[in-house]
């Protein structure tokens, strides 16, 4: 093991930030605006607890996801708190003109300096229907991402390096961008740009580990970063006792169940057993796709937690937990934040 391999390895959780993902859920019996005020009350409570950052991510077509107009939704959140960094995770960049992005974020980042970050993701958030309705004649399939991405950082050069085309506001400001992931085709661009690189391991456990390596091996430094700079999303479902998040984590089964049937819903409030609900090919699924999601005690999600930094050697973590009850999901990312500062 090298010296390099050897020091990171002694990496511990009080030692990186952690971060939020909301969806702003909209739950069974609740609509949108309810998820608003909720996701700037995590916020706050994200804030006083510690947080870092507050990622807000675009999805459409969602009746389950109060979070589509992600600019909008960031300047409530940031108008609403006093330091955490708001930002997207991620504005999915072929639904829109980079032009648009890069005017909504300088906008944000006048407002709220020095507050705003820009996740930039290449999926399209939805179904290809929804995609068509977003995108009218411009229908990328996401291959003209890395295009996206230079126009866009263009635009928030100083002085419009020479475009006839500017951004203002935007134009000059330094705003973070990232970019987001579930495969290595963002991890390569992130590493041939020198930018961070934020993975979704939350949805995507199986593609981590290439993904990262792919990202770390081919990092060309930038004025940006002199070294690599990774995130990893994960599901953290954290309560009292093992039975009850449990308990609590069947919303989320529920709601990966509905997208497996390809019937997206609002979240659904718990049960006690998902045995009758989903078929075995089902919760296979499900279970494949939530296999790095933490369940348990603080306990539980500390030595679970420790045990994904020690494999994923990340420089940062962002958590998404989807809880019917608001309450109990403010619990849940107390018990994380006390998780990290043990």
């Amino acid at each position: 093991m090298s010296q390099q391999n050897q020091s990171s390895a002694k990496k511990q959780l009080q030692d990186i930030p952690i971060s939020v993902l909301d969806l702003s859920p909209i739950v069974i019996g609740g609509n949108a605006s309810e998820s608003l005020q909720n996701t700037l009350d995590l916020a706050q409570h994200a804030e006083k607890w510690g947080y870092n950052r507050f990622w807000l991510a675009e999805h459409h077509s969602m009746p389950g996801i109060a979070s589509s107009a992600t600019a909008v939704v960031i300047g409530h959140v940031a108008r609403g708190t006093e330091k955490i960094r708001v930002g997207s995770g991620g504005i999915m960049l072929p639904n829109h003109a980079p032009l648009v992005i890069a005017e909504q974020f300088g906008t944000l980042e006048s407002l709220f300096p020095g507050r705003i970050d820009l996740g930039l993701g290449r999926a399209p958030g939805t179904d290809q229907v929804t995609a068509k309705a977003l995108r009218r004649e411009n229908m990328s399939n996401g291959e003209d991402f890395p295009e996206q991405v230079d126009e866009l950082r263009a635009y928030l050069k100083p002085d419009g390096s020479g475009n006839p085309v500017r951004a203002i506001p935007g134009e000059g400001l330094d705003i973070p961008i990232w970019l987001l992931g579930s495969s290595g085709f963002s991890a390569r661009l992130a590493a041939e740009l020198g930018l961070p690189f934020s993975f979704a391991s939350h949805f995507s456990p199986d593609n981590t580990l290439p993904a990262l390596n792919v990202y770390r091996r081919n990092f060309k430094p930038s004025q940006v970063l002199d070294k690599p700079y990774a995130m990893v999303g994960v599901n953290v479902i954290a309560a009292e006792t093992e039975e009850k998040a449990a308990y609590l984590a069947t919303s989320m089964q529920q709601q990966f169940l509905n997208l497996v049937r390809g019937i997206p819903s609002k979240l659904k409030p718990p049960v006690e057993t998902m045995e009758g609900i989903w078929s075995n090919y089902e919760k296979a699924s499900v279970e494949q796709s939530l296999r790095t999601t933490i369940i348990g005690t603080p306990e539980t999600v500390k030595t679970k937690l420790q045990a994904f930094l020690d494999e994923t050697q990340a420089d940062e973590m962002i958590v998404n937990a989807q809880i019917f009850d608001h309450q109990e999901r403010l619990r849940s990312y107390e018990i994380v934040s006390e998780v990290f500062k043990r």
